[in-house]
């Protein structure tokens, strides 16, 4: 079996296509260890689909399953067109609905699906979260100290109210730094794209930037974010790092 190895913007994914859906869960695991597999961040299985041009299955480090993934789907969207599964402009499906991604070289935007906000009001230690859902749920503060992130109270956070935890800052120019604590990884990664998408949705709700805006994770890639009719656009480069085999 052929594995792809991909990176989009410090996030890092295996991925392969087959012809039928199955559980993958163990196989992901397995792939997504550091030590023992390839090592990755999540396993991202493309398959075919009746009417769409494919259908992906996106499983978290742990064999876990998630919904939604936006780097991920950069990464996907990148693969399908160099192994001509899809268009440079095609329409896939997710557990979170239809995403809609535009290949040009190694740069890739990805439409996300219509944020929702779930709570505005949840305190915790003097810090103020919105509950938002960009594809996946993410809690988000403007109030913690971006240098100095409590993966600790992340963790607290993320098992209480089962979502990935963010914290963000505006700078003064305008662009936004992000730190994520993710779900099914169950630490901080390099970057989050459904995180980003939502720390760049509240502060976009709460007149902080404009429609538009440049975010920075904590991989420090440059990624490029915007709101077209309620919809998240997000665009940065991946890398294809290297494919192998495995058993």
């Amino acid at each position: 079996m052929m594995i792809a190895k991909y990176s989009a913007s410090g996030n890092d994914f295996v991925l392969f296509h087959a012809f039928e859906k199955k559980d993958r869960s163990q196989l992901a695991a397995e792939l997504c260890n550091r030590q023992s597999g390839i090592g990755a961040d999540g396993l991202i299985v493309l398959v075919p689909h009746d009417t769409l041009d494919f259908e992906w299955e996106f499983y978290n480090a742990d064999g876990s399953s998630a919904e939604m993934c936006g780097n991920g789907s950069r990464a996907c969207a990148h693969y399908a067109v160099r192994n001509e599964l899809a268009p440079n402009k095609m329409t896939f499906l997710t557990l979170a609905g239809e995403i809609k991604a535009h290949v040009d070289g190694l740069l890739v935007q990805s439409d996300l699906t219509p944020p929702k906000i779930i709570d505005k009001t949840i305190e915790h230690n003097d810090k103020t979260y919105w509950l938002v859902n960009t594809g996946v749920p993410h809690l988000v503060t403007f109030d913690a100290d971006i240098d100095n992130f409590d993966t600790s109270e992340a963790r607290e956070l993320r098992y209480q109210y089962n979502a990935n935890v963010n914290i963000a800052k505006v700078q003064e120019d305008g662009t936004i730094r992000v730190r994520t604590y993710e779900r099914g990884v169950e630490d901080e990664t390099l970057a989050c794209g459904t995180g980003m998408a939502a720390c760049f949705y509240r502060a976009n709700q709460e007149g902080r930037v404009g429609d538009s805006a440049t975010v920075y994770p904590t991989s420090g890639d440059t990624l490029y974010l915007g709101l077209v009719d309620g919809t998240i656009t997000f665009k940065g480069e991946v890398t294809p790092t290297f494919t192998t085999t495995w058993k």
